[in-house]
């Protein structure tokens, strides 16, 4: 068991709150939106009335929609939604066509939260499906590979398997989305997952300082955010799982309380799980950092289950955070990510685990050179934007949910849309119902 530190943490609270020189909190102005004093308030409450009154119109016929199976249908006369029951059954024929989730099996599988691009396609879209694309379906399939080669290897002969994989490409190609459908079938495959969705949030925000041991920069509100996350959906593995490293873990300052008075490490003995261990760091925030470091080596150790690492707006953690160190009295340091300690703990794929991370390009980190350091060489893997097939399918997709108008809707619309945008979904999803004859 984890020995106690509530003798230790009472003592810390009798004394008077204080931050430490070395301690900072991250204070960014925050946008407000104001109102456009040149709208008159009744024009705009009347554009706002008139919106949700076709959002409903559009929800009630879709809903008699439903009841319709023979709209269901793709070019060439092909089914437009997979009757494969899971990720996992998905084959390459299935390419091309659109599988339905459910919000509670999303909510319940990614806890951690959907990415960005997949919240605003079920907005738009009204219906929490997506696209099944060979390029999911190939970086799935690797990982299949990796976990058991025996099975693939006399139909994937030549196929290269990755341990490691960054996805980049283009903006709005569908890297995140991609990223937690693969999440999604690793957990239903019982895999042990730690996915973070935002990992701009661990370079931003929040409370640091730097420990005076490591000589990193430490950010016990995110490392506490982190660990609570992981424990959503790997409560029930994590009971089951032995920690296998009993070296005390250095404790650093907490969030707002400061240090702790003669003690500076936490002693893990033989027998502990790793659920002890990372709700100790949850809470105890002068032990929650060292806790995800720790947690990162245990995951190396697992063995009675695959472990996948997968992080999204990995790009985040090559370049400049948003904290600085102070310098002089008039200057300041800006501080890379690879000065943090979590970060530093997780960043690196110089190693035999599984782990992939995507680029987000929405978060303007900027073009990152080719060779990243602590990435292999071979790593990096080209995300597509729709082929043609797959926007044709998109596009009827926006048909059948009434995002297009009948009327309007043309090949030859279509194509100049999709030949327009490059096959850059977002863009394809906000021009196609501005189609016109």
């Amino acid at each position: 068991m984890l020995r106690s530190l509530a003798r230790a943490a009472a003592n810390s609270k009798t004394q008077r709150w204080r931050v430490a020189s070395t301690s900072h909190y991250s204070s960014k102005p925050t946008n407000f939106l104001k109102p456009d004093p040149r709208k008159p308030a009744a024009a705009a409450a009347a554009f706002a009335g008139d919106a949700v009154s076709d959002r409903q119109e559009r929800l009630r016929l879709l809903a008699e929609d439903d009841k319709n199976p023979s709209l269901d249908v793709a070019p060439n006369g092909r089914p437009l939604f997979t009757s494969a029951p899971s990720l996992s059954s998905l084959s390459r024929q299935h390419a091309s066509t659109y599988f339905k989730f459910t919000k509670e099996g999303l909510n319940s599988v990614l806890p951690e939260g959907l990415p960005m691009g997949m919240v605003t396609e079920f907005q738009e879209s009204m219906r929490t499906a997506l696209l099944v694309r060979q390029s999911f379906l190939d970086l799935r399939d690797n990982f299949r590979r990796v976990v058991d080669p025996p099975m693939w290897s006399s139909n994937a002969k030549g196929v290269k398997v990755r341990k490691q994989v960054v996805l980049d490409g283009p903006v709005s190609c569908g890297k995140s989305i991609a990223l937690a459908m693969l999440v999604h079938w690793a957990r239903e495959e019982g895999w042990l997952v730690f996915y973070v969705p935002r990992g701009k949030a661990w370079t931003h925000g929040g409370f640091f300082y730097r420990h005076p041991l490591t000589g990193l920069w430490d950010t016990p509100i995110q490392a506490a955010k982190v660990l609570e996350d992981f424990l959503k959906y790997n409560e029930s593995y994590l009971k089951r799982l032995p920690c296998q490293i009993f070296d005390p873990i250095p404790l650093g300052e907490g969030a707002g309380v400061g240090w702790l008075k003669d003690v500076d490490s936490l002693a893990v003995t033989e027998g502990t799980m790793l659920y002890e261990l990372v709700k100790t760091g949850i809470e105890d925030t002068h032990a929650a950092v060292g806790v995800v470091v720790r947690l990162r080596k245990e995951l190396s150790l697992v063995k009675d289950m695959p472990v996948l690492i997968a992080i999204d707006q990995y790009n985040n953690w090559f370049t400049f955070s948003e904290y600085e160190e102070p310098v002089t009295i008039r200057s300041c340091r800006p501080i890379h990510a690879r000065e943090l300690t979590m970060v530093n703990a997780f960043r690196s794929m110089m190693h035999d685990d599984m782990m992939v991370g995507a680029f987000s390009h929405s978060t303007a980190v900027g073009k990152l050179r080719k060779d990243l350091p602590d990435v292999p060489v071979d790593a990096r893997v080209m995300f597509p934007r729709y082929s043609l097939e797959e926007a044709e399918t998109v596009c009827h997709y926006y048909l059948r949910q009434r995002l297009i108008r009948h009327e309007v809707f043309s090949e030859e619309n279509w194509k100049k849309i999709y030949f327009l945008t490059n096959g850059n979904g977002t863009e394809m999803r906000g021009l196609l119902p501005h189609m016109v004859k």
